[in-house]
C-alpha cells in the first residue's frame, strides 16, 4: 500500500434531485412530506462556536433564532425525528426536547445536526438535516446496497434528512482505540483492506479518517470491527482514481501501516476476494433496484466532462481494462466495476 496527500476539490456543486431520482425514492419509499425545510434553519440571526471539551473549535456552531422561530423549529424538528425513525409515530417524541441545533459552514452540504434528548432518562440521539445533493443521495443508495450496511435517511425536495451513525471517528480511533490490548489489530487491518476494496468500486470518495467511524462489536472470544462511511459528499464525483482508494490518504496512515504490519500480500488478496464475494451476494438479492438506480442516476450530470474522461482512463489503467474507455458516465464506471467484480468472483 501507498500513502500520499491526495487532492480534491473543496467546493463540489450541488446536484439537484432530477425526475428520475425523484420516482425512484418514491417508489423506494424514501421520500416523506416534512413540515421544515432545509431553507427555514437558515433563519438564525448569528452563530456562536462550538468547542470540545479540550476548548478547540469543532468547526460547528450554534444558531441563534428568535424565541418565536425557535419554537416553530423545535415543533417541527420533533416531527420530522417521528417520520425518521417510526414512519411519523409522534408518540415516540411525547417525552423528547430538542436539545440543540448546531450548524456546520465547511461542509459541502453545510449540514444542521440536531441533538433530541428523552427527558425521562436523559438518553440522546442526532440527526442531521442537510440540502439534498443528488450525488450524495446516490452514496448513500450505494451504501445501502453494495455494503453491509443500512442507511436511513429522507428526502423532501430540497431537504435530505439523515439518521445519525454511530461509532468512533476514524481519526480519534487511530490515534487513541487503535493498539489497545484486548483489540487483534489483524482484525483491524482486515477491515480497512475490505472498506478500502468497497470504496474503489463503489467510487465513494474522499473516505479520509476524519470521514468515517469505526463500529467495535464484543464477541464471545474477541472483538469485531466495521468501518462505516458518514460522508457522502465525494461520490463519483472526482476524477482522480486515488480520491476513492482510502489508502492514498495520509490521514489514513496509520491504518495503512497497522495493514503493512500485521498483513501479507496474500492475506490482502484473500480480504478482497471476500468483499468482491460479499457484494456479488448483495447485487443479486437487489439487482432490481441496483438497475433502477443505474436508470435514475443515467438521467442527470452528477460530475464534469473532463473528470469522468479522467477517471475512466485512470480506471482503465489501474484495472488494466480497456473496456473502462468507453463510459459515458460515472455511474457507467460503478456499473463496470460491479460486472468485473461479479466476472472475479466467478472465475
Amino acid at each position: 500500500m501507498e500513502i500520499e496527500d491526495v487532492k480534491i476539490s473543496r467546493k463540489k456543486p450541488i446536484y439537484p434531485v432530477g425526475p428520475g431520482l425523484q420516482k425512484y425514492l418514491k417508489f423506494y419509499q424514501r421520500d416523506g412530506k416534512l413540515p421544515l425545510s432545509y431553507k427555514d434553519l437558515l433563519n438564525f440571526q448569528e452563530t456562536v462556536p462550538v468547542m470540545d471539551k479540550f476548548g478547540n473549535d469543532t468547526l460547528w456552531e450554534t444558531p441563534l433564532y428568535p424565541p418565536y422561530v425557535q419554537d416553530q423549529l423545535y415543533d417541527g424538528l420533533k416531527i420530522i425525528y417521528a417520520k425518521l425513525k417510526a414512519s411519523g409515530n409522534t408518540r415516540i417524541v411525547q417525552h423528547k426536547i430538542i436539545d440543540r441545533i448546531e450548524f456546520c459552514a465547511f461542509g459541502n452540504t453545510r449540514p444542521f445536526r440536531i441533538r433530541i434528548i428523552n427527558r425521562l432518562n436523559d438518553v440522546y440521539d442526532y440527526f442531521y438535516i442537510k440540502q439534498a445533493d443528488a450525488s450524495r443521495i446516490y452514496g448513500l443508495e450505494l451504501e445501502e446496497i453494495l455494503s453491509p450496511n443500512q442507511v436511513n435517511y429522507l428526502v423532501d425536495r430540497d431537504t435530505l434528512i439523515e439518521e445519525h451513525i454511530a461509532g468512533i471517528p476514524g481519526d480519534v480511533f487511530s490515534q487513541a482505540r487503535m493498539y489497545t490490548p484486548d483489540y487483534n489489530q489483524t482484525r483491524i487491518a482486515k477491515e480497512f483492506v475490505k472498506f478500502n476494496e468497497r470504496c474503489i468500486i463503489s467510487l465513494l470518495g474522499d473516505m479520509r479518517a476524519y470521514n468515517f467511524v469505526m463500529q467495535i462489536t464484543p464477541d464471545f472470544d474477541d472483538f469485531q470491527f466495521r468501518i462505516r462511511a458518514i460522508d457522502f459528499d465525494q461520490q463519483f464525483y472526482e476524477g482522480n482514481p486515488k480520491v476513492y482508494m482510502p489508502q492514498f490518504f495520509k490521514e489514513n496512515f496509520p491504518y495503512v501501516k497497522l495493514s503493512m504490519e500485521y498483513l501479507t500480500e496474500k492475506t490482502v488478496l484473500q480480504y478482497q476476494q471476500e468483499e468482491r464475494s460479499s457484494i456479488v451476494h448483495r447485487v443479486r438479492s437487489e439487482r432490481h433496484r441496483i438497475k433502477d438506480l443505474r436508470d435514475a442516476s443515467q438521467v442527470q450530470q452528477l460530475s464534469t466532462e473532463e473528470n469522468i474522461k479522467t477517471l475512466r482512463e485512470g480506471y482503465a489503467k489501474f484495472y488494466d481494462n480497456a473496456a473502462y474507455l468507453k463510459c459515458k458516465t460515472m455511474t457507467d464506471i460503478v456499473e463496470l466495476n460491479v460486472k468485473n467484480v461479479i466476472r472475479s468472483v466467478q472465475i
